[in-house]
């Protein structure tokens, strides 16, 4: 064989190579397939209260806690020093609110479904967490966010006072605990 011939072949098992590694990957993911979501401040604003009916009040300190907690990143995990993990959005614990594998803590939870899209849970448990501990249960809300000159101007920057929720508020499913 020549040496054109064998680059031409080396070249054409590289393309078979590179075709075939997506492939491959979603093979070994599984056909489960979590999404997840890097949200933008002002989107994240706009479903919180259009979707969610969230307080407009508090809600500089929810977008605050949100961007320093996790970076608007639904799939955001943190391991903690004491072996326990922060999940998604608004980095839950998995020591007290959640277990990992199955449902349990005080919001009655499975962990992990704190790292994809669907923020129902995420909400319903972070504003449970909210009533009882208050925001400085977030230890980067107490340390970037209490000092309200610190909060982001959501009425300038977003158009708050434009935004009301689209239909009757979602009604949250209520954690006993």
């Amino acid at each position: 064989m020549t040496e054109d011939g064998l680059a031409h072949r080396q070249l054409k098992m590289k393309h078979f190579c590179l075709c075939l590694m997506p492939v491959l990957v979603l093979l070994l993911l599984g056909s489960e397939r979590v999404e997840a979501k890097k949200y933008l401040r002002c989107e994240l604003t706009r479903v919180l209260v259009e979707n969610y009916n969230f307080d407009k009040t508090f809600l500089s300190n929810w977008i605050c806690l949100v961007e320093h907690e996790s970076n608007l990143d639904t799939s955001k995990i943190t391991l903690k020093q004491n072996d326990s993990k922060n999940y998604g959005l608004f980095q839950i614990n998995s020591k007290d609110y959640c277990a990992e594998g199955r449902k349990g803590g005080q919001c009655n939870m499975k962990c992990e479904d704190f790292s994809n899209d669907d923020i129902v849970d995420d909400i319903a448990c972070a504003k449970m967490i909210q009533e009882r501990e208050g925001f400085k249960y977030w230890k980067k809300w107490d340390r970037f966010c209490r000092n309200s000159q610190n909060l982001p101007n959501l009425r300038v920057a977003c158009n708050l006072r434009s935004l009301s929720p689209l239909r009757t508020p979602r009604s949250f499913f209520y954690i006993s605990g």
